[in-house]
């Protein structure tokens, strides 16, 4: 299956005649399937020489707009370099002959392409980080930075997309995802993402749905009727 956009996910929620798309659990996995790095990284990657002197990448990092640069010997990674490595060794460059070589780190944090896209957020939080490079066996196929994983989180959560959202809680009703994603739908509405958050018990978390632009009051009025509890209604 193809990255699921904005424009996918509803079409995804739809297919409730194929059972393993009736429940939020499942839905995650196929949501989780495409949270690949490979799907977000960077593929048109810039790297540099480890001979290269540091003027030069500057002048990279400023022309693609990019702030780490693979450091690359014969189509292999040797080390990364950043725009914080550069500037802090930069004023001795002006009076030595300083090369990436000498101010790149030598052994970097790595991802490789099928790496899930959270735990690499997770590796560049644990580490303060703002990018890696990303590998296949020693050759560079992407990089991955802070932009990139927000860029996921954004299209993937419909932040850009006009739209309402609602939280409820399902509790334990049997089939009760589909029951609600039926009755949004019957108010012409679509879900765009949805959000769990709340105790291990299934039974009291709260699902955040965001929804394409709906008459979101009318939505909750119905799902309450139907046994449900609204905790919050965004038009």
């Amino acid at each position: 299956m193809g990255l699921p956009t904005m424009a996918t996910i509803p079409s995804i929620l739809k297919q409730f005649n194929n059972p393993f798309l009736s429940c939020p659990d499942s839905i995650s996995m196929v949501l989780k399937a495409s949270m690949k790095v490979k799907n977000w990284m960077t593929k048109k990657v810039i790297t540099i020489d480890p001979e290269a002197k540091l003027q030069e990448a500057i002048l990279l990092m400023r022309r693609h707009s990019i702030r780490h640069l693979p450091v690359v010997k014969d189509e292999e990674l040797v080390g990364w370099v950043s725009e914080a490595d550069i500037r802090s060794a930069y004023l001795a460059s002006l009076i030595e002959d300083i090369r990436i070589k000498d101010v790149m780190i030598k052994d970097p944090i790595t991802v490789d392409p099928e790496t899930p896209l959270e735990e690499a957020a997770k590796i560049l939080y644990r580490h303060a980080i703002g990018g890696v490079p990303v590998v296949e066996g020693k050759k560079v196929v992407g990089v991955l930075t802070v932009r990139d994983i927000m860029g996921a989180f954004i299209e993937l959560m419909g932040f850009l997309r006009e739209s309402s959202r609602i939280d409820v809680i399902l509790g334990g009703k049997p089939h009760a995802f589909q029951e609600v994603s039926e009755i949004i739908r019957k108010h012409g509405a679509e879900i765009i993402s949805v959000g769990i958050s709340g105790p291990e018990d299934k039974r009291k978390r709260v699902y955040f749905l965001r929804l394409s632009k709906c008459d979101v009051k009318a939505i909750a009025e119905e799902l309450e009727k139907a046994g449900y509890k609204v905790v919050a209604v965004i038009e």
